[in-house]
């Protein structure tokens, strides 16, 4: 990431179309994901006076506490270790993070770890191990600070016995691409993993656990699922395979594994985190990025109107819902009056038929809304992946104006092509509207901005 903006390619990305736009939307979605990188946060919680450690409202004489442990897993957890490292220091006693593959970013007391996402490999298991050893040797006066956020679901898995790894990246390959949404795709991932649904603070008794979270705020969905109870049930997971159809397309060990846990209750999730030893901080969250991006665009000269924080379902009605809006302002001046911003957050999800091409959920929401604009009159959408990458792309989203469509012409794209084979990220190059951030260490998964001038 540059020093100077969240985007690697800032300049190609406003050297083209309504530029004025593209430039205020690109800067507004920055100052949104900005506003929810953990780090400064994280040491608003934590300080460290003499022997006196404070927490949040809690203080703990560090004379009576014995060893203190850092864990974490996440797109957006190295801002919260980075800021646990500088303040706690040589006090930590050992400390493990997991993070994507890509950040090669290093801390002094804690080891740094890269796994894969969107799809567990051996990394993920051998991260989980690491971090369940360190849980299990946490005792009864001791500390564990936990920095869990998004992408842990793919980034640590503990499979369930009978279960392989490949059987779980497989598993998790079809929720992907059916159209599921994170409730339902977590459902399944939950009940095949022996680390989710709260263990990770269950593991760490008699321990005080203490996690920092980015709340994605998604309705139904305790968040961060490692460190929370889940409602969720065996049944819940099957059903979600069968409403899918994907029952018969698992691996069978997946099947034996949903029907032997609903049989056998011990086997669920824990359901309560009554009478354990933890507390649970957030450091950041949709509705934070959306008043952020909101304080910019009025910065700017547009007044702000965040839609929603929680818009989900398929990426490329989102932009198609975004897109209708923009019309009626732009022919009647309902519901808003020019200069407007409207900012929202959620995740969306596409369903695929078939082998798709590269692309991500974002990228598709750009050419749905760019498909159902109905004038070139002055407007730019940006639609972002807070987190740097979009679906198993290395972009991070993109951006689109009132002339996308005169340019898909020109070089040939047509948008039936792209929305029967997902293949969002070829055109968005070729476009020159692919967004590039790499990591940037939040998740608070996705963030549009769309500037009506």
């Amino acid at each position: 990431m540059r020093s100077d903006t969240i985007y690697d390619n800032y300049e190609q990305l406003y050297d083209h179309g309504n530029q004025k736009l593209r430039k205020a939307a690109l800067d507004i979605a920055e100052a949104g994901i900005r506003s929810v990188i953990p780090y400064d946060r994280t040491k608003q919680y934590v300080s460290l006076s003499g022997n006196v450690l404070r927490v949040s409202d809690q203080e703990f004489d560090l004379d009576r506490v014995g060893r203190i442990y850092v864990v974490g897993v996440g797109k957006g957890s190295y801002p919260i270790a980075q800021a646990l490292d500088e303040i706690l220091g040589d006090r930590i006693e050992e400390g493990f993070l997991v993070v994507k593959e890509g950040e090669k970013r290093r801390l002094e007391h804690i080891e740094v770890f890269e796994s894969s996402h969107p799809f567990p490999d051996e990394r993920s298991v051998e991260g989980a191990r690491r971090i369940k050893a360190i849980l299990d040797r946490a005792g009864k006066d001791d500390i564990v600070f936990a920095a869990v956020t998004g992408g842990s679901s793919a980034l640590v898995n503990m499979p369930a016995d009978g279960i392989t790894i490949d059987e779980m990246q497989y598993t998790n390959k079809l929720l992907l691409q059916c159209g599921a949404d994170i409730v339902q795709m977590n459902a399944v991932r939950k009940h095949l993993c022996n680390l989710k649904g709260g263990r990770l603070v269950q593991y760490g008794q008699p321990a005080m656990v203490i996690t920092f979270t980015l709340d994605t705020n998604t309705p139904g969905m305790p968040w961060p699922d490692l460190s929370l109870p889940d409602p969720s049930t065996f049944q819940d997971a099957m059903k979600v395979l069968h409403d899918f159809d994907l029952w018969d397309k698992v691996p069978g060990s997946i099947r034996r594994r949903l029907e032997h846990g609903s049989r056998h209750p011990e086997l669920e999730t824990l359901k309560s985190l009554d009478g354990m030893n933890q507390m649970l901080l957030s450091v950041g969250n949709q509705r934070v990025a959306c008043a952020a991006a909101a304080a910019k665009a009025r910065e700017l000269g547009y007044t702000p109107y965040i839609l929603s924080a929680c818009i989900d379902g398929e990426a490329k009605d989102a932009g198609i819902f975004l897109a209708g809006i923009v019309n009626e302002i732009v022919a009647s001046g309902n519901p808003c009056k020019r200069p407007c911003a409207l900012i929202s957050g959620g995740e969306t999800t596409i369903s695929i038929i078939g082998k798709p091409e590269p692309g991500g959920p974002n990228q598709e929401s750009v050419f749905g809304f760019a498909k159902k604009l109905r004038s070139r009159d002055e407007m730019a959408f940006v639609c972002i992946d807070t987190d740097g990458t979009d679906g198993p792309t290395d972009a991070a989203g993109g951006i689109a104006d009132g002339y996308t469509k005169e340019r898909m012409k020109e070089k040939g794209i047509e948008f039936n092509d792209i929305f029967t084979r997902h293949g969002t990220y070829k055109a968005l190059n070729d476009l020159g509207d692919a967004i590039y951030t790499g990591n940037t260490g939040t998740n608070v998964m996705n963030l549009r901005v769309v500037v009506v001038g």
